[in-house]
């Protein structure tokens, strides 16, 4: 984070930092999932890059601005042990929140035609958020807080480590093959979230468009990548901070 750019400048930096994570990592969803898109059946990897993606680009463009949270779960977990000030949490948590809907509009309205032609209604609500292959809270709750501990720990490690000091872009770009593996590796239970804007977001939208074939929106699944992270960022920044900090 640069002090010299006000509050505002930092916010939305967020909100259209977060929006790229999900217009890129949605979007990939979107071309895999979604009936008649160019990549549909596209496969697991793709979307591991989508989103190792959605990740580096916003890093490179703010990592230096705003810092690039684009996530309440790493924000909150800053300021529980005084790395971020408890002041600015409120405007980047509601800017992170805003941009993850927004990303998550501009898909829909580009995407309309092939979700119109999508029926199968699992397929249509990953596209917006996560849900865990084995129907199980507790294996989704395990995977995301061991996703999220190690994408906060590891990502400090590396903004922070003598090897990248002197070339920060380095680290922000490292950043996004970081989400890139973690995506690849622990996607198979739960996509995985590893950010509560990144699947509450969406899932708010999910909710609330008349989509013509939409399901249910999962709400009795919905904390587990809402408190999970949250609860990493409290662990993964800790770690950091007590180990290397």
């Amino acid at each position: 984070m640069d002090p010299d750019y006000s509050l505002a400048v930092r916010a939305a930096c967020e909100f259209i930092g977060t929006a790229i994570l999900i217009i890129l990592g949605n979007g990939t969803v979107a071309n895999v999932h979604l009936k008649g898109s160019k990549g549909y059946g596209g496969g697991w990897s793709l979307i591991a890059m989508g989103y190792g993606f959605g990740v580096m680009i916003p890093a490179l463009m703010f990592g230096g601005i705003s810092g690039n949270h684009i996530n309440p779960a790493f924000t909150i977990g800053l300021a529980t042990w005084g790395l971020f000030p408890w002041a600015d949490v409120a405007p980047y948590v509601v800017a992170q929140m805003l941009g993850a809907m927004a990303g998550q509009l501009a898909i829909v309205a580009t995407h309309k035609p092939y979700y119109d032609r999508t029926t199968n209604t699992d397929d249509v609500l990953a596209t917006f958020s996560t849900v865990n292959a084995a129907r199980s809270r507790v294996n989704g709750f395990a995977n995301e807080l061991l996703g999220s501990v190690i994408l906060f720990s590891c990502a400090l490690a590396i903004i922070g480590s003598p090897l990248t000091t002197t070339e920060p872009g380095l680290a922000h770009l490292a950043l996004g093959f970081l989400v890139w593996g973690l995506v690849a590796g622990l996607g198979g239970p739960t996509g995985p979230a590893l950010n509560p804007a990144r699947d509450l977001g969406p899932r708010i939208v999910h909710a609330l468009l008349p989509l013509k074939i939409k399901g249910r929106s999962d709400w009795g699944y919905a904390w587990v990548p809402v408190v999970a992270p949250l609860l990493a960022g409290v662990i993964g920044v800790g770690g950091w901070k007590l180990l290397l900090g």
